[in-house]
This record gives structure tokens, sequence and C-alpha cells, in this order.
């Protein structure tokens, strides 16, 4: 990759053993691959990690010809390595690098001794009991190389009477309150969907901590443990619900799209299928602008829409206004004539709205990376840009055991007979062997 001043990215010389699944621990990881640490997966054709390199290991072709999870591989066809092609896995797998070796054994416990030995940081987000399992922990790793910074992220912590729940983001997000505040009054808790948050959160949360790792390894000339609870890292989102708990005894409740000052503030249904248009209205003067928009003048002076306490309530009744008004346009026209006239609004984008949007592609957000067995495909750019250095990624998504060639025999030193008895053992693949 060639920089806006030639300068290397700033995680250039940096060794990641990535032992990441499913979102959390995979997007942290992506954080550090895209600013030019070297990310190597360590994976295994002996365990097929479900929900991270697809949902199922070999799904048929009638299964993901539905619509859902299941259904997220190019053109609907999973193809001969099904887990190369799904979706849940390249969307964060770029510029990352995968070997495979099986940890259950004695050689494979050496294989990840000799890694220890040359990288930087190690970095797991299993469920506690999977890794005691192979043995990996800090009294191993640091062992083996006092210098390793290493981070676990547990969904609830390494200890306390949750340690091995296996959990996804939506559970996490339900111990720590999350869903008690969402969706929309009087309505239950499943309603809420399945959202993944805390995931997201996680990752960009336990990046954070490597990066902080890494200053205290070069501070302090020896490496760290660090242990980032997924759960307990989401919580901190949830600061000010907890805050009016603990201080004035209140359980908030679930607003839906509504604002606790102003109003009306809401989510309205467009012209097509599932379209729909934000708008919120943070005053008088732009409650008086909607209000000629849809051509009720009658209620811009009204007293009972007088001011944002008159309108939240009277907020059921502004709602069928204006999505009588809005349920007829286009979102896109729609927003148009909002901002036109001053009033903030924007269009509910889907997947499709975004790719076409004007603004992420005049900055460049878009990427177009290949990948073997899913060809040609955008990608999202970096979290964020530098005015120094060339906002680009260096490879797409690795296939399985795609790099067991090069970590192997360059980085470990193996010969050509050696790689093929550890071939023919069952370590190195591109194929699960379950």
């Amino acid at each position: 990759m060639v920089s806006k001043n030639s300068s290397k990215l700033p995680l250039e010389g940096l060794r990641i053993l990535d032992l990441t699944v499913v979102w959390a621990g995979p997007y942290a990881t992506q954080i550090f691959g895209d600013w030019g640490a070297e990310i190597i997966r360590v994976e295994s054709i002996k365990h097929f990690p479900a929900t991270t390199r697809g949902f199922v290991m070999r799904p048929t072709k009638e299964m993901v010809s539905q619509k859902g999870s299941l259904s997220a591989y190019p053109d609907r066809d999973p193809g001969k390595r099904p887990w190369n092609r799904t979706a849940s896995f390249n969307a964060h797998a770029r510029n990352k690098k995968s070997m495979t070796v099986d940890m259950t054994n004695e050689e494979g416990q050496e294989i990840f001794d000799e890694l220890l030995r040359i990288s930087d940081i190690v970095i797991e987000n299993n469920v506690p009991v999977s890794m005691d399992r192979i043995n990996v922990n800090w009294e191993r790793v640091s062992k083996v190389n006092p210098n390793i910074v290493m981070l676990r992220m547990p969904g609830f912590g390494l200890d306390g009477p949750y340690a091995d729940y296996r959990t996804f983001g939506s559970h996490m997000a339900g111990v720590v309150g999350h869903y008690s505040i969402m969706g929309y009054k009087d309505e239950s808790p499943d309603m809420t969907g399945n959202t993944l948050t805390a995931d997201a959160a996680g990752g960009a949360g336990a990046a954070l901590a490597l990066a902080a790792g890494i200053r205290y390894r070069r501070k302090n000339g020896k490496g760290i443990f660090i242990e980032i609870a997924t759960a307990e890292n989401f919580a901190s989102y949830l600061g000010d619900g907890i805050l009016d708990y603990t201080m004035n005894g209140h359980q908030q409740e679930p607003l839906g799209n509504r604002d606790m000052v102003h109003a009306p503030q809401g989510v309205y249904k467009c012209k097509g299928e599932d379209r729909w248009i934000a708008i919120s209205i943070t005053s008088n003067e732009q409650w008086e602008k909607l209000c000629v928009l849809m051509e009720c003048e009658d209620f811009a002076f009204d007293k009972r829409f007088n001011s944002d306490s008159a309108r939240r309530k009277e907020h059921d009744f502004i709602d069928s206004l204006i999505e009588n008004w809005s349920l007829p346009k286009d979102a896109q026209i729609a927003m148009q004539e909002l901002q036109d006239s001053g009033i903030p609004a924007g269009v509910v984008m889907n997947e499709a709205d975004a790719f076409s949007d004007p603004h992420l592609d005049s900055r460049g957000f878009w990427e177009q990376l290949e990948n073997v067995e899913t060809g040609s495909n955008l990608y999202t750019s970096t979290l964020w840009t530098t005015q120094e250095l060339e906002r680009s990624h260096k490879s797409g998504p690795p296939r399985l055991g795609e790099d067991n060639e090069y970590v192997y025999k360059e980085l470990l030193g193996f010969t050509d007979s050696r790689y093929k008895e550890f071939e023919n053992k069952g370590h190195i693949g591109m194929d699960y062997d379950i």
C-alpha cells in the first residue's frame, strides 16, 4: 500500500494471533488489521466455529435460497467451500491471514507456543471453558512470551456465576438492561428484535484496550493481560438510565422513536415496501414550517401544539397527521422537501441506499476487494481517516488455511517434508475434516 507520504501505517510491525469468533472479537482485530497490523487467524480444520464462518458448515442450495441469515452467500449459492463465502465472516475478515492447527494435541500446542514467541498480541473472545480445554490463558502465554499483550473478552468475565454462559450480543444486551428501554411503550421486550449492538461496542472497546496495552508494553518493557467483559463494556452505554435509577429510583421505559424533551419526533411510513423517514421537530418555528408543508396551517399556532410539552400530549394525533402526509411520498423526495423547509429529516436507509449514497461515495468510503471464492465486492473503509496516510485496505478476506505455507514455512521455518507431515496429521488444510 502506498501512503500519501510513503510513511508506514501506524500498526505495521505488530503481529496478532487471532482466536476470535462471531463478531465482537473479529471486529477488534479488523480495526488493527486496517491500520497495518499482521493479523493471523489461528483456526482448525477439526472444528467448525458456528456463527463465525457461517451458521452451518455445509448448507444446501435449498437452505440458502430462502431469505434470512442462511442466505447471505454470493448469488445465494454456498459453493464448494461455504465457510469462505458467507457474509458473516467476510464482513470483518479483510486484511487478515488464516492458518490452521489442531490445538487439541501436543503438536498443535507446540506450534502455538512457537507462534506466541514471535507475536506481539493474542486475543480471544470465546467462552472461558473452551479456552481452558486448549490451555490458552495468561499463565501459559506470559511464560512463553513475557512481552506479549493478551486480551480476553468473555461475555460476562472470567469469573463469577455467569462466567461460562455462552452468549451473543443480544444476550449481553438483555443482561445489562438494554431491552427494557428499547422498543415502543407498552410493547413486550420480545418485540425489540435481535439487535447485536453489544458486539460492535465490544469490538471497538477491545481495540482501544489493545492500544492501551501496547502503550503499556512500550513504556514498561513487559507484557500485560487485559480482560474486557463484553457485557460490562456495553453497560457503560446505558449510563444515564443506570444513574437515573441509582439516584432517583426511576426505571426508564421504552420511548420508541420519541424524545424525552422535543416533539414530535418519529419515524414515519413512506411510499413503497418498508420505506420510512425520520423527522425531528425541536422548535416552534420548525413545527410551523411542518404544518405549512403538510397543508395543515390551522395547527401551526393552535394552543394545543404551541410548545414541546403541549405537542408531547398530542403526539399520537400528530403522528397520524404526519403519516397521512408521508405515506404517498417517496422517502427521498419527502426528505428533500423537509430539509428544504429547514426541518431535520432523513431517510431510514437500507443497504441499497447506503451503497448509492452520494456522500459516502464522494468520501471514498467504499473499497473494492477481491476474494477467490466470492469475487470482487465493496467493503466499508476504515473507521477514521488521517491527513498523512492513504485510506486503503491491503487484502480481501482469507480463505480457511490460505496462509498455511506462509506461517509454517516462512515464519516457523518448516521444511517441505515437515509441512507435509503436519498436513497428513490433520493440522494443515483448507477444508474442514469433520
